[in-house]
């Protein structure tokens, strides 16, 4: 392994493209949907991962949807059993330069920020009022409930997914040039669909909070807000003229990162997926769970790795570090997807191979 893909998280000039400016939302570009259910060769007529190149990782998906759903088999599942976890930032989404959750709090915040000038000098604002990125990556979870106090607390829920899916529709990622919500992995998308054509049912499982989420996982990635498990604040239900109304209050529900991941599974899935794909040490006890015990399973690792289509970073990275996860995914024989050999296209976007 050189220098280059131990980057750290810094950016490579080929990529960066800092955007400033407001840009219109396009329309999402998608994958073809042309999927045979059960297709193994990649080189056959509507291979099921186009922007896959032929090798180890792909072949390992090919086979184990193959053996899965071959109801003559020794590996077969039922339907109901066929669930997928994905994780979202860096797995199925953007993460560098900082995560999604991380800007739409920096947002929110200077927009209150007028209402409360202490803030230009008391922590944890002062950090996000100097937008310094690499900072707000370490807030802990007490800061987090603070931020997540200070912006939300007390707003209907209603309230809130109407600010978030402004948002969500409207920021750009400052390394893609293109909404945060468009800024998704091609050979993912292609991924998650196969898997629906092969009767899987596809989650999000997410460090990002989940009402944000939620207001874009079915445009991006054909994933319903049902489907979506994360970060979540504790929520009131009162009666107001007979209307039940649902409002955020200043506390913090659930962090659904590391150990939390295979704890929401089951509170909100209830029973154990097959398949799990992540890119960081967040969803190692994930993939941990997914893969423990008999039957079947696949367990999937995103290396981010193409410093010249994306960004290279791994152990040593403030941002989705992979460290002992990777260290568990060679020992545990999970599949190590590398982003600049496996993948022969990266965005919906970009023509460049």
């Amino acid at each position: 392994m050189n220098a280059a893909s131990l980057a750290s998280g810094v950016i490579v000039p080929a990529v960066t493209r800092v955007l400033a400016c407001a840009r219109t939302p396009s329309r999402l570009a998608r994958v073809d949907r042309t999927i045979l259910p059960g297709a193994r060769a990649p080189g056959i007529a509507n291979d099921p991962l186009p922007s896959w190149n032929a090798g180890a990782s792909k072949q390992a998906i090919l086979d184990f949807v193959a053996a899965v759903t071959d109801d003559g088999g020794n590996q077969f599942v039922s339907e109901r059993d066929r669930i997928a976890v994905f994780d979202n930032d860096g797995t199925l989404l953007v993460e560098q330069p900082i995560y999604a959750q991380a800007l739409f709090t920096r947002d929110q915040i200077r927009k209150l920020a007028p209402e409360h000038p202490a803030w230009a000098t008391e922590q944890p604002y002062a950090t996000v009022l100097a937008d310094d990125a690499a900072d707000m990556t370490q807030f802990a979870e007490v800061e987090l409930v603070t931020l997540t106090a200070a912006t939300h607390a007390g707003m209907t829920v209603d309230a809130f997914e109407a600010q978030a899916h402004a948002w969500s529709h409207s920021a750009i990622n400052p390394l893609t040039g293109h909404l945060f919500m468009e800024s998704v992995y091609q050979p993912q998308l292609e991924l998650l669909d196969y898997l629906r054509a092969n009767g899987f049912r596809t989650y999000v499982v997410t460090g990002a909070g989940i009402d944000l989420v939620r207001t874009f996982a079915e445009e991006s990635f054909g994933i319903p807000p049902s489907q979506v498990i994360g970060s979540s604040a504790r929520l009131a239900y009162t009666l107001a003229d007979g209307v039940p109304i649902m409002t955020k209050q200043p506390e913090l529900n659930s962090f659904n990162n590391q150990d939390n991941k295979p704890l929401n599974i089951r509170l909100h899935i209830g029973q154990k997926p097959i398949l799990a794909c992540g890119n960081s040490d967040g969803d190692q006890a994930m993939l941990e769970y997914v893969t423990s015990g008999d039957g079947p399973s696949l367990g999937l690792i995103l290396h981010h790795d193409d410093a010249v289509r994306e960004v290279a970073y791994d152990r040593a990275s403030r941002i989705g570090k992979l460290d002992l996860a990777w260290d568990k995914a060679t020992q545990e024989g999970w599949t190590i997807i590398s982003m600049k050999d496996d993948w022969a296209k990266i965005f919906p976007f970009d023509n460049r191979h």
